[in-house]
């Protein structure tokens, strides 16, 4: 029996709710020290951060203005006028030369189906005349034999 006092005595629940507030107060400061501690710190990176950042955007400036901004933009220019240039005078050159070249395929087209149709022409009209004769013959034997 005096164990199961001892017992009640040890786990009561003033004893369990002093237990659950002391720990409670311990992570509260455990809490408040990480809060306070991360907060200095960044206080100090970002000081430290900042002089970075100067000394990044002077050094940008300085190197932007190292830079040969008007040969550049003249190296540019002399490039596009060179690429510019040939190209028109090649595609005018090409362009009348495909059109010489299409014109003359046209009347050279146009002389040989003239003549090829001539030709046809003359032939269907040869085969019709023989046809037509070939038919009179018949016709006139068809007759006189019928005779």
């Amino acid at each position: 029996m005096e164990v199961q006092q001892w017992w009640k005595l040890r786990f009561s629940f003033r004893n369990a709710t002093m237990v659950v507030c002391f720990l409670n107060t311990i992570m509260a400061i455990f809490l408040l020290h990480a809060f306070l501690t991360s907060a200095y710190t960044r206080n100090k990176f970002s000081n430290s951060n900042s002089a970075q950042l100067n000394y990044i955007k002077e050094s940008e400036e300085i190197r932007l203005t190292m830079l040969p901004v008007d040969l550049i933009k003249r190296v540019r220019e002399i490039e596009h006028e060179v690429y510019t240039e040939p190209e028109t005078s090649k595609k005018k050159d090409t362009k009348q030369t495909a059109a010489v070249d299409l014109s003359k395929r046209l009347k050279d087209f146009r002389s040989l189906n003239d003549a090829a149709s001539l030709k046809a022409l003359e032939e269907w009209r040869k085969r019709k005349m023989e046809r037509a004769r070939q038919r009179q013959m018949e016709r006139n034997g068809t007759t006189s034999s019928q005779a």
